[in-house]
This record gives structure tokens, C-alpha cells and sequence, in this order.
């Protein structure tokens, strides 16, 4: 039996609604138990397609896909919710209510592991402020604990989507650009964050990243996509220059910071974790 969490195999996903075509084709790829891999390319290249098609809120139209060893489109509803509680999906803008307290919106990461009864009572006295604390100050925003969600910069709640993901049981991590409104400072302290909370929890993390640069720094394994097939997946040590400069053809992939200049020579020789 395969170890891996995920099988993708001749893998094809319309946009969503349908109407222009395929999002992705012809995806064949595995994902272990573990592993970090950072997902690169261009702008409507199919990554988020991708992550939401991992997090089974996405279905593929054709080819052969399993999760965890099963076929989640094959479950009943039930089941495949009771799936979605190994996952999570931190999109690039999360879904957080506006006039909710932060406290009470990263405290419902919980929700899959609580009767209604405690969803309804954490509403009106958050059941674990502390660990909301906790999972804020790993992103430099405990002081914003007892804040409205609309009284925060794009950043800050860029950053609370993924305090919710530290309070969650899921195995795998799907994160959708975490870093597009984060200074270099912040985007270094959130990649480690992140990383952080995927090894102490043997979890899955497939990341994002415009940042070519940090993608290498940070991540062992390169996924790259481009018009929504696989361009190439290897480990980071193993993609060069040039098969950065014919994925971005056309298309500069942004700096994260001015270490971008220096991206040749990490290619070169690998970065280290």
C-alpha cells in the first residue's frame, strides 16, 4: 500500500463554474506524510486550483485522486466532511467575519472537534483565549487578541488566517500565498512559524509562493506549474536558473526582498533550511 497522503495521477480540474476550460491538466503527483513543498509559477498557473483540489473543496474532472488512500468524491457527504477535518486550506484571504473579535475567529479552526453546544457558547466567552494568545504571538499579534477583524490591516489578517491553521488537528497544511501583504521581516517569521508547526506535527505542508527566493530558502521540494501543467518537480538543489527564468517567461516573478538579486547564486548552491 502507498505511504503517500495524496495520489494525483492524470489529474484534470475545470476553473471553477466551467466556463474557461481546464484549470489544470494532465497532474500527476504524490504527496508524503512530512513533507514541505512550495508550489511556484506564474499568475493563473493553477496553484490555488491546485491547493483547493487537495483540500476536496475542489472537484477534479478527470483522472485518478486519492487522499489519505481514499477517493474523497467516492464518500458519502458525511464522510468527506468528516475528511475535511485532516485538512486545512488557509486561502491568501481568509474568510474571517469582520465584526467578530479575533479571539473568537481563530478559535473556530476548533469547530470540526466541538458539539454545537461549545461552538455556540465559545460565540459569547471564547472557550481557550490562551491558546488563541498562543497561536497569535507566533505571528506578532498577540496584542491584537481582543480586536475587531475589521480593524485590521490586510497583513494582520493575512497572519490570523494562519494562527487558526496552529489551532487546528489538521495533517496536511494548504497554504495559499501567505505572504503577499508581509513585509521581509513578517514573511520570514510566518514561513518559520509554519514550518515549525509542520514538523512538530509530522503534517504535510504544500505552500504558495510568488517569492521565488524564500521558496528555495525555505523549501526542500519545488513544485512549479504553468498553464496549469507541472513544469517541473524537483528538489530545490536541482533547479537552476534557467528553468526559473522559462517558467517566469514573460512574467518577473516578484522579490520578496532585495536578497532577490542573490537568487542565482542560492540556485547555485543550494540553501539551507
Amino acid at each position: 500500500m502507498s505511504s503517500a497522503w495524496y495520489e494525483l495521477q492524470g489529474l484534470s480540474v475545470r476553473h471553477i463554474g466551467g466556463s474557461r476550460g481546464l484549470a489544470l491538466q494532465d497532474i500527476s503527483l504524490n504527496f508524503e506524510p512530512g513533507e514541505q513543498v512550495a508550489l511556484i509559477g506564474p499568475s493563473g498557473a493553477g496553484k490555488t486550483t491546485l491547493l483547493s483540489t487537495l483540500a476536496c473543496a475542489h472537484r477534479p474532472d478527470s483522472g485518478h485522486f486519492k487522499a489519505f488512500g481514499t477517493d474523497p468524491w467516492q464518500l458519502t457527504d458525511a464522510g468527506r466532511h468528516a475528511m475535511r477535518a485532516r485538512l486545512f486550506l488557509a486561502p491568501q484571504t481568509p474568510p474571517l467575519p469582520p465584526r467578530q473579535r479575533v479571539v473568537t475567529a481563530i478559535l473556530a479552526a476548533r469547530l470540526p472537534q466541538w458539539s454545537l453546544g461549545q461552538a455556540l457558547l465559545s460565540l459569547f466567552k471564547p472557550s481557550d483565549p490562551e491558546a488563541a494568545y498562543r497561536a497569535l504571538s507566533r505571528f506578532n499579534l498577540g496584542d491584537k487578541l481582543y480586536s475587531r477583524v475589521d480593524r485590521l490591516s490586510g497583513g494582520e489578517r493575512q497572519r490570523c488566517g494562519l494562527a487558526r491553521l496552529l489551532l487546528s488537528s489538521a495533517q496536511a497544511l494548504l497554504v495559499d500565498e501567505p505572504l503577499s501583504a508581509l513585509d521581509p521581516a513578517l514573511s520570514q517569521l510566518t514561513l518559520n512559524a509554519l514550518q515549525q508547526e509542520a514538523r512538530e506535527r509530522n503534517a504535510l505542508l504544500v505552500c504558495s509562493l510568488h517569492q521565488v527566493d524564500l521558496a528555495l530558502e525555505h523549501f526542500p521540494r519545488i513544485v512549479a506549474l504553468k498553464n496549469g501543467r507541472v513544469a517541473f518537480d524537483l528538489p530545490r538543489d536541482q533547479v537552476t536558473q534557467a528553468m526559473v527564468d522559462e517558467l517566469y517567461l514573460g512574467e518577473l516573478p516578484p522579490a520578496n526582498s532585495p536578497q532577490q538579486d542573490q537568487l542565482a547564486a542560492k540556485l547555485a548552491v543550494g540553501a539551507c533550511l
